[in-house]
């Protein structure tokens, strides 16, 4: 129980002392006048100035409450190595028996969890969480059991306690890493990328000089090189494919390191092309030429050369050579001799008029064999006597034309097997596409077709030949989309991916086994022509095996989602497809550095007057100590108890009640007057 004075006065502070100042300048005035009665008159006064503070005496009934302490216990990644986990349990409980023994007090653990996000150890954010659901005078102290490795020490909150920090790792503990300092997202594909890579030796490390190191491009056999330890070793890599290339770099595991986990670093970069070359033939100037002009041009990603023949050689006008502000044609220069250069080669209503010799064309025949890419835009000129096909190109292209000039009007429609190639699928909805006025009649197709238009012959067929691609649009009225002629339709979307799909992009790949990292789960798709796609087998980065099944989420694609929580490289397989996918950051954060510090946290163990003591050495003794003074000795760790108390009740007894006061104060008025009446 706790006593003490208060105050309640009936009229403001101001006016009471005005009326204490009038009574005693009253009194002041008697003794002047030497009246006999002036000490009782100034009792009286006292007293009811008194009356008019109110004082009262409150008194309080406190519970005394138990300081607490908190035992932040680091269960992060680098915690479960070598035998921390262990000597942490052990020591946090010790802690929590000497603790408890000293009486009074009650211990709050607080379990640190890897970080999401590739965060670390937010040891200090989970002190703070716990800090927030306490009075801060009641915390006595707070114990942090880690390895030194926090990343969040910045954050760390101001306390009037100790705090103390034990270390798990021991003075003999080493560790090999591998370090990818810098990693691109995106690589331009036949350019060298510079990697720079390097390997530390952390703690009481071995005495080597170099390693070696593997590298392995989408889970193939690795190249080995040898390479110094504690230097920066600066790596140029030409990047195989498009899309994305997992890189994946390690060195071997040593006898008595700490962790094999950081001895490999995934990079996942992306192949990009820096510039799509296309050569545009144009047969004549008409609308739809301007239509794939626009649509190239638009793309920043294509360096587009285009040739309009507007005078055939055959031609007679009379106008003299020399005054035709014309560029001839540079036949020979673009079809034979950097003819490689490009990437796709569009005929737009080409037709044979001399122009081109048939060895041009039987080059341009060799050039999809050996990877390259045509597209044909056919118009009347196909169906004709000098129609492209009857040259050496006859060889490649997948359908022959009837001779047969349908002009009438028809919708496109996308067929069965177009709803699954990547190229026209999600196209559908031809009921509210704009009409095509013509097409060319084309029998005998080779490949997918994957649009029909009259009477349900083909309109685009898509075909593999060698290990290119060759590509045949029967009509030349696609542009009637971009006019929006009744409605338009998808042309930019067509046209764009189909010119796409021929230069290899492999996002319109229609056989793909593809997967995508999403944090710690990744999602597999699978895209395919057929009706129906088998399990799909992964291989985690410790050889064991799972068969997964996939779910159809649209025609020819179908998807699933793998969860996991080993960081590594995951190899994928359905069929004839493979694909790899890399978990986890290049070098993960939490184990970045291993060895057991006391350089990040010794900052605010000295501000707050606690102590660092390593597990290995013993668990130290508790003792209280005062606040501000040292809590922490060769064997001992202090804590600080803070004496806090719940109040239970408060009760106010008034120190001069009403009664009293009328009484006091007409005793000493009557007894001023009688002693100043006998006078």
């Amino acid at each position: 129980m706790m006593g003490a004075v208060f105050f309640d006065p009936l009229l403001p502070w101001p006016a009471i002392i005005a009326l204490g100042a009038l009574a005693l300048v009253s009194c002041g005035l008697a003794i002047w006048r030497r009246l006999v009665g002036w000490s009782l008159r100034g009792l009286a006064a006292i007293v009811l100035v008194i009356a008019l503070a109110q004082p009262a005496i409150q008194q309080e009934d406190r519970v005394p409450l138990t300081d607490i302490v908190i035992l932040a216990i680091d269960k992060t990644a680098s915690q479960r190595l070598d035998d921390r986990e262990t000597r942490t349990q052990q020591a946090a409980d010790t802690l929590e028996d000497r603790l408890i023994a000293q009486g009074e007090i009650e211990v709050r653990r607080v379990n640190v969890p890897d970080a999401v996000d590739n965060m670390g150890s937010q040891v200090m954010g989970a002190i703070n969480d716990a800090l927030a659901e306490e009075p801060r005078n009641r915390i006595a102290g707070v114990f942090v059991l880690t390895d030194g490795q926090v990343h969040d020490a910045q954050s760390a909150p101001e306390l009037a306690a100790p705090v103390h920090v034990l270390l798990s790792g021991k003075d003999t503990d080493w560790d090999r890493r591998l370090i990818v300092r810098n990693a691109p997202a995106f690589a331009i594909l036949g350019e060298p990328v510079t990697l720079t890579l390097r390997v530390e030796d952390d703690g009481a490390s071995a005495s080597e000089t170099s390693t070696e190191l593997d590298i392995s491009v989408d889970g193939q056999s690795p190249q080995r090189f040898r390479m110094p330890i504690g230097q920066d070793i600066e790596l140029p890599l030409t990047l195989p494919h498009a899309g994305l290339n997992v890189l994946q770099f390690s060195v071997p595991e040593i006898e008595g390191e700490l962790t094999h986990r950081n001895n490999v670093a995934l990079v996942q970069i992306n192949g990009v092309r820096d510039r799509l070359r296309v050569l545009l033939v144009s047969g004549e100037p008409h609308p739809g030429g301007r239509t794939w002009r626009n649509l190239l041009k638009s793309d920043s990603s294509v360096d587009l050369v285009h040739f309009t023949i507007l005078r055939p050689p055959g031609k007679q006008d009379g106008v003299p050579v020399t005054e035709l502000s014309l560029i001839a044609f540079p036949t020979r220069e673009l079809f034979l001799e950097k003819i490689d250069d490009f990437d796709l080669i569009i005929f737009d209503r080409y037709q044979r008029r001399g122009i081109l010799p048939s060895v041009y064309l039987d080059n341009v025949s060799n050039y999809v064999r050996e990877g390259g890419a045509v597209l044909v835009a056919a118009g009347p000129d196909f169906a004709s006597a000098d129609s492209i096909y009857r040259s050496p190109l006859a060889q490649v292209l997948p359908a022959r034309p009837t001779a047969r000039v349908m002009e009438q009007p028809y919708r496109p429609v996308v067929t069965e097997l177009g709803t699954r190639h990547p190229v026209t699928s999600g196209l559908q909805g031809a009921d509210a596409w704009g009409s095509w006025l013509r097409q060319i009649e084309v029998e005998a197709p080779q490949g997918d077709v994957v649009m029909t238009g009259v009477d349900d012959t083909p309109l685009l067929i898509l075909n593999r030949v060698g290990q290119g691609r060759v590509a045949l649009l029967a009509s030349d009225h696609a542009w009637l989309w971009s006019r929006g002629y009744q409605g338009g339709g998808p042309q930019l979307d067509l046209l764009r991916r189909l010119a796409h799909w021929m230069m290899k992009e492999p996002e319109l790949e229609e056989e793909a086994l593809l997967a995508e990292p999403i944090g710690q789960t990744f999602r597999i798709i699978r895209r395919s022509l057929r009706n129906a796609v088998g399990d799909v087998s992964v291989t985690r980065p410790d050889g064991s095996k799972v068969d997964l099944a996939l779910t159809q989420t649209a025609p020819g694609r179908y998807e699933t989602t793998f969860d996991e929580n080993d960081m590594g490289l995951y190899r994928l397989s359905e069929g004839d497809l493979n694909a790899v996918v890399g978990l986890g950051p290049s070098a993960p954060k939490e184990l970045e550095a291993t060895i057991s510090t006391s350089d990040i946290l010794s900052p605010l163990v000295a501000n707050q007057n606690g102590g660092i003591v390593r597990m290995s050495d013993g668990i130290p003794n508790i003792r209280t100590t005062t606040l501000g003074r040292p809590a922490a000795g060769r064997d001992w760790l202090g804590i600080t108890p803070r004496k806090a108390f719940e109040t239970t009740d408060i009760r106010r007894i008034p120190f001069l009640p009403a009664w009293l006061v009328l009484l006091l104060a007409s005793a000493l008025v009557l007894a001023a007057w009688l002693k100043e009446g006998r006078r």
